[in-house]
């Protein structure tokens, strides 16, 4: 579906850390390339707001991603992973991101949701008719709900540029690690230090 963009547009982000990380985990044993995700998918536009929605650990491991997330621009909203008897853990952000996204829609034009995550679609469709916004989902579609991708007034897959949207993407032919020891060193080193801001641990 052809959407209008235009750089005056009021845009608010929406990032499901959690969705993008396990997708380009389980997918490519990658890690997703926020800064380029976002630059992207904002497309010049104004941007209101971006809210990534994380859990965090007792061991602070995702501390340098954090803050990694703020020097892209994006605010890290994070809760305690929650460990239940029998070694269960949950870090449910839906609700959240949904609150969020519902009470800034008044302020924006453009939604960006950043999941493959089907229990977003009411909000899609709320958004949408209530508050008026174009909705647009930012995800790997291979990992993506149908519906989702349907009720969304447009659908950046991630899927379609993988060299673009991750980190340590792994080709056929050559594994990064090789491609990045062929190198200069100064190249390499500053591959590595953007590598550094942008991943997920």
């Amino acid at each position: 579906m052809a959407i209008i963009k235009h750089p005056e547009q009021r845009v608010g982000v929406f990032i499901d850390t959690q969705n993008l990380y396990h997708s380009a985990k389980n997918i490519y044993h990658a890690r997703v390339n926020f800064g380029n995700v976002l630059k992207d998918s904002v497309a010049g536009r104004r941007l209101i707001r971006a809210r990534a929605y994380m859990a965090t650990t007792e061991s602070g491991e995702e501390k340098a991603f954090l803050e990694a997330l703020v020097k892209l621009g994006i605010e890290p909203k994070t809760k305690d992973l929650q460990i239940f008897y029998g070694g269960a853990k949950k870090a449910d952000w839906d609700v959240g991101l949904a609150v969020d996204a519902i009470t800034a829609s008044s302020k924006l034009d453009t939604v960006l949701l950043f999941t493959g995550d089907g229990d977003f679609i009411p909000l899609v469709e709320y958004l949408k008719v209530h508050a008026g916004c174009q909705v647009e989902v930012v995800s790997f579609g291979r990992s993506t709900s149908g519906r989702l991708k349907e009720v969304a007034d447009h659908f950046l897959d991630l899927d379609d540029d993988p060299r673009r949207y991750l980190i340590n993407y792994r080709s056929t032919r050559f594994s990064r690690s090789r491609q990045s020891a062929a190198l200069p060193p100064e190249t390499r080193k500053g591959l590595e230090e953007t590598e550094r801001i942008t991943e997920v641990e």
